[in-house]
């Protein structure tokens, strides 16, 4: 490199002035070489220069690496271009189209996804035995807490001749508990109530309800509550659930004073000084766990067609007593109704009956139809359509009415309630015709 020297006034040397240096020459001497242009290149694209250390070219080279993606092959860089905002034509949409596609398919396969879980799902609950599992387990649905019992075949053709109407209307209830008890997980247990010498005493066979009672306790030793329903009795809401009904809220659903409903004019609370405070007391402790019998009453007392028994030691101790053979010996004249008015006699007898047993409105569980205590206008006995009362019984139909065309009308009422959104579209396109047809022809007349 050479210098050029100005002279000065004072006989020193001037500024030194520098030669302009080639492109691509280095700062040292000799001719312009590759590696020099590389340097002003990388300097000029904004990298630096190559002192920049160990995390800068490799930054550098990781971004020059990374893939470049366009939309389309045109080049819209320079806007004097004429092809700049113009539609490519037909073969160009269809590629766009088809890598929008490509880009959302991961979503249309999770949809996919998450629709065909949903499917397989219903399918194993409505399909398979998975959903009577589901709510027959203890720790989910609890349904094995609950047996229902039924009473069927009563008398068994030897107190009297049993035609088509009794067989059907046999046939409908025993249908109707199955089909209540399989859909939310309990236990069913029909019992054939057929008149038969199996006891020691004439009387006591339309007593053995107790009896019953007492052997079933012992075949499901794992189960709580157990249900006891008549024949002549029809589950209207199969939608519903025991535990929703009545479980999940047993105090707010019964009640234990007496004196809300007392047909018998049963004196209560007791008020003897020998007794201790939860006896006198009108409600008991107020505890849930403390009740272990739940029954209704009608315009005449206790009814026992429906109600319930839990499994506890008081009960072991009500069902003894109940059965014992002094009840049907010495008051199976005086008692109409059998089980029914004894156990009316040991309740207002018996003061530790008193704090263990809960009422239950009639028609939470076993509503009367007209004719039955009244012709229908007791507000508090008899079946409500608008209110969707959840079990009807026609109790007494046998004395005068008409035990089949109860069950019948009641069958079909329940059917009608409780339709699906399809069966009530299909019910409605069938009316709307129907209906169109008799103008039609009221017209043509």
């Amino acid at each position: 490199m050479t210098e050029l020297r100005t002279p000065s006034p004072n006989g020193r040397n001037g500024l030194v002035i520098n030669k302009k240096k080639s492109y691509g020459q280095l700062d040292t001497p000799g001719p312009p070489t590759w590696a020099g242009a590389q340097e002003r290149s990388a300097k000029v694209n904004g990298y630096g220069n190559h002192k920049e250390g160990f995390f800068g070219k490799h930054f550098r080279s990781l971004s020059s690496s990374l893939p470049r993606f366009t939309t389309s092959e045109k080049d819209f860089s320079e806007k004097e271009k004429l092809g700049r905002g113009r539609s490519g034509g037909w073969g160009d949409k269809a590629k766009d189209v088809f890598s929008m596609v490509a880009r959302q398919g991961w979503k249309l396969r999770l949809l996919f996804a998450v629709v065909a879980a949903l499917i397989t799902i219903v399918s194993l609950f409505k399909l398979t035995p998975l959903q009577r599992i589901y709510r027959r387990t203890s720790w989910l649905g609890g349904g094995s807490k609950f047996v229902v019992v039924l009473g069927a075949n009563q008398g068994g053709g030897v107190m009297e001749w049993k035609g088509p109407r009794e067989w059907a209307i046999e046939r409908d209830s025993v249908r109707n508990k199955k089909a209540y008890a399989k859909r939310w997980g309990y236990e069913l247990e029909i019992v054939d109530m057929a008149t038969k010498k199996r006891y020691a005493h004439e009387w006591r066979e339309s007593w053995e309800k107790v009896d019953t009672l007492k052997k079933l306790m012992r075949k499901y030793p794992h189960a709580e509550w157990f249900w006891w329903l008549d024949l002549n009795t029809y589950i209207m809401e199969p939608s519903m659930s025991l535990q929703s009904h009545i479980f999940n809220n047993l105090p707010s659903t019964t009640y234990r004073d007496i004196r809300a409903y007392n047909p018998l004019n049963v004196q209560h609370p007791l008020t003897s000084p020998y007794l201790d405070a939860t006896t006198r007391s009108p409600t008991g402790d107020n505890q849930a766990n403390s009740i272990n019998m739940i029954l209704p009453q009608d315009c005449g007392g206790f009814n026992l067609g429906s109600f319930f028994v839990r499994r506890s030691a008081w009960t072991d101790r009500i069902l003894d007593i109940w059965w014992d053979p002094v009840h049907y010996e010495q008051r199976h004249m005086q008692w109409e109704h059998k089980e029914q008015d004894a156990f009316e006699y040991l309740y207002d007898s018996q003061p530790w009956i008193r704090p263990h047993v809960a009422f239950i409105p009639q028609r939470k569980i076993n509503s009367f139809p007209p004719g039955a205590c009244g012709d229908g206008g007791n507000e508090t006995i008899h079946y409500s359509e608008k209110e969707r009362d959840f079990v009807v019984s026609m109790a007494g139909c046998e004395w005068g009415r008409d035990c089949w065309g109860e069950m019948y009308h009641y069958r079909e009422l329940s059917n009608r309630l409780n339709r699906s959104r399809w069966e009530k579209f299909k019910d409605w396109v069938g009316e709307r015709m129907k209906k169109r047809e008799e103008k039609k022809e009221e017209e043509e007349k």
